[in-house]
C-alpha cells in the first residue's frame, strides 16, 4: 500500500522539478494557443510505427497518419480514408478513398501511395504477412482507387486493414513507404489530424504535436479509432516524466493535464482530488508477457524454454506488478480471458504457480550448460519494471544463471530488434504488454507467428505447425472449428514455448476535468475529440 511519509519525501525531492515545469509549460501554453500537456506512459523514441509494434510508437502513429479502415466500439470495421466493395466471388476489394485528404505536405493523397503503405506494412505485420499470403495483386487502379485480388476468399481482409492496434496499417507517402521496413522513415509526413513538429521533438524530453488545419474529418461521430476525428485544441505536448510521483505531482498540481497510467499504490491520494477523472481507458486491459530469443542459448532448445516456462507463475508477476486485485486477472489464456477463443489448455502450472520442482527436473535433463540469460529490465515504464525481476528471481530459484540488465524502454524497443548475439549486445530474454485487440485470435497475436528470421516477430520463433495451423484458422468460417483449431495453437505454443503470458491487466488513466471528450477503445489514449477549458 501506499505510505504518507514515503509520499512526502518523494514530492519535496520533486517540488523544485515541478515549479520549472509550471513556469515552463505556463509559457508555451501562452505563446502556442489551446494546448493539451500529457504524460505517456513510455518516452518516444522510435518514430516509425511500422519498424516497432511499442504502443507509444503507435499512439504516435495515431495523431500522425490515418488509416483506411477503422474499429468501432462495437469491433466493426468502418470506413476512414476509404470506402469499400467486395465483389461476389469475395475475390476482389475495391478501396476508394474520400474527398479532401491530403498529406502535411500540401500534397493530395493517392492510391499509390496507399498501395506502397499496405506493401511496407504487410511485410512485417503478422496479421499483414497472413493477408499478403492469400493476396495475389494490390495495385492503384486510378489516382483514388485501390484494387486487392485473393488467391482464394479470406475472411479477414477487412479485419487486417482496419485493425486498431500494432502493427497499425498506417498510410504514408509513397516515397516515405518505399523505405525498407526494418530502416526508419526519413520525415514525419503524415494525413492525420496532427502534425508532428520535427523541431520540437527532443528524446527524453518531449514531443509536439500541432493540430493539422487541414485535415477533413468523416462526419460520423468519434468512436474508438473510427469515425470524424475532430481536433479541438491548436497542440498537444507529450512530457517525458520516469518518475511517476512526479507526474502525479504535476497533474495534481495542474501543471499537466493528463497522465496515461495512474500508479496503483497512488490512488487512495489522487480519488479525493475532486479536480481530476480517474478512468480505464482500455476496459479489455492487458495480457502482460515474456518473450524468449530462439536464435541463441541458452533458449534455443526446447527443454530449456520448457524449464524456464515451468518455473513461472502468474501470480507473482501479477501482484508485483499490479498488487490490487480489482486490476489483474490470472489467465492462461493465449488469446484472452473473456474472449470467444479463451481456452486454458496447456497453462495449468502457469496459473496454479506449482512448476517449480518440475522445472528443477527439467533443466537438469536439458543439458543447459550454464549460459547467462541475459535479461532486458526497463526502470522507466511502471507497467514493465516487475515482470523482469520477478522473472530473474524465477529462473535463479529453477537452476538457471541470469544476467539481469537495467535499461530504459525505449532502449528495450530498438536492441530486441538486435539478432546479435547476447554477447554483442543482443538479448535473451525481454517483457511486454499486449493490448487484448492484440491478442484476440492467432492471426493477429504477433507473438504466436511462426515465421522465424523471415518476417518474425522479436524472438524469431520458428514453428512450421505453427503457420499451418494459423493458415488452417485463417481459411476457416466456422466459430466452433476456429475455436478448436485455436486450442491446437495454444497447445502447440505452450509445447514450444512461444512465449509465457504472465496474466491479464488494466489500469486507469487520469486527467484533469478542464479536458472533456476523452474517448476510450483498444488503443488509447488518442487526443482528438478532447476539449480543453481555459
Amino acid at each position: 500500500m501506499f505510505q504518507t511519509s514515503s509520499w512526502k519525501r518523494r514530492a519535496l525531492a520533486s517540488a523544485l522539478s515541478i515549479v520549472a515545469l509550471s513556469v515552463a509549460l505556463s509559457a508555451q501554453a501562452l505563446a502556442a494557443g489551446k494546448t493539451i500537456t500529457a504524460v505517456m506512459h513510455s518516452d518516444l523514441r522510435v518514430i516509425d510505427p511500422i519498424m516497432t509494434t511499442a504502443y507509444i510508437s503507435r499512439d504516435h502513429g495515431y495523431m500522425v497518419y490515418d488509416t483506411l479502415l477503422a474499429t468501432d466500439s462495437n469491433f466493426k470495421i468502418q470506413p476512414q480514408m476509404a470506402d469499400w466493395k467486395v465483389s461476389d466471388d469475395k475475390l476482389t476489394y475495391t478501396f476508394t478513398l474520400r474527398d479532401g485528404l491530403k498529406w502535411h505536405d500540401g500534397t493530395p493523397v493517392t492510391a499509390e501511395d496507399c498501395v506502397a503503405s499496405l506493401q511496407r506494412w504487410g511485410k512485417v505485420d503478422g496479421m499483414g504477412q497472413k493477408l499478403m499470403d492469400f493476396t495475389e495483386s494490390l495495385t492503384a487502379t486510378d489516382a483514388k482507387t485501390i484494387t486487392l485480388k485473393l488467391k482464394e476468399p479470406y475472411g479477414l481482409v477487412l479485419d487486417s486493414i482496419g485493425k486498431p492496434s500494432s502493427r497499425v496499417p498506417f498510410m504514408m507517402p509513397k516515397r516515405l513507404a518505399e523505405t525498407p521496413p526494418d530502416k526508419p522513415i526519413p520525415e514525419q509526413i503524415g494525413s492525420g489530424p496532427f502534425k508532428f513538429v520535427q523541431a520540437e521533438f527532443q528524446p527524453g524530453v518531449k514531443a509536439v504535436y500541432e493540430k493539422f488545419k487541414d485535415y477533413v474529418p468523416r462526419k460520423e461521430p468519434a468512436n474508438w479509432t473510427s469515425g470524424g476525428k475532430v481536433v479541438k485544441v491548436d497542440r498537444v505536448e507529450w512530457i517525458t516524466m520516469p518518475d511517476a510521483q512526479t507526474a502525479v505531482n504535476a497533474l495534481q498540481s495542474g501543471d499537466i493535464d493528463f497522465m496515461e497510467f495512474l500508479p496503483l499504490d497512488m490512488l487512495p491520494v489522487l480519488e479525493p482530488n475532486k479536480d481530476l477523472k480517474i478512468e480505464v481507458l482500455n476496459k479489455f486491459g492487458f495480457q502482460t508477457l515474456g518473450r524468449m530469443n530462439f536464435l541463441y542459448p541458452p533458449f534455443d532448445n526446447v527443454k530449456v524454454r520448457r524449464a524456464a516456462f515451468l518455473a513461472m507463475n502468474q501470480k507473482d508477476v501479477l501482484d508485483a506488478l499490479v498488487g490490487n486485485a480489482k486490476y489483474q486477472t490470472i489467465c492462461g489464456a493465449f488469446f484472452g480471458c473473456g474472449t470467444p477463443l479463451e481456452t486454458d489448455v496447456g497453462a495449468e502450472t502457469l496459473v496454479k504457480g506449482n512448476g517449480m520442482a518440475e522445472a528443477k527436473k527439467a533443466l537438469a535433463e536439458s543439458g543447459y550448460d550454464g549460459t547467462p540469460v541475459v535479461i532486458m529490465a526497463p526502470g522507466d515504464v511502471i507497467t514493465l519494471k516487475a515482470q523482469p525481476i520477478v522473472a530473474a528471481q524465477l529462473l535463479r530459484d529453477a537452476g538457471f544463471k541470469v544476467d539481469l540488465q537495467a535499461t530504459d524502454w525505449q532502449t528495450v524497443v530498438t536492441r530486441r530488434a538486435s539478432q546479435k548475439p547476447p554477447k554483442e549486445g543482443g538479448w535473451n530474454m525481454f517483457f511486454t504488454n499486449w493490448v487484448a485487440a492484440d491478442v484476440a485470435n492467432p492471426i493477429v497475436n504477433a507473438s504466436l507467428t511462426g515465421r522465424g528470421k523471415n518476417g518474425g516477430w522479436f524472438g524469431w520463433a520458428e514453428d512450421a505447425k505453427i503457420e499451418e495451423l494459423r493458415d488452417k484458422f485463417a481459411r476457416s468460417s466456422s466459430p466452433d472449428e476456429q475455436k478448436k483449431i485455436a486450442a491446437e495453437i495454444q497447445k502447440q505454443a505452450y509445447d514450444q514455448v512461444m512465449y509465457v503470458p504472465l496474466g491479464q491487466y488494466s489500469l486507469p488513466s487520469g486527467w484533469r476535468k478542464s479536458l472533456t471528450g476523452v474517448l476510450d477503445g483498444p488503443a488509447t489514449p488518442i487526443f482528438w475529440n478532447i476539449d480543453k477549458s481555459e
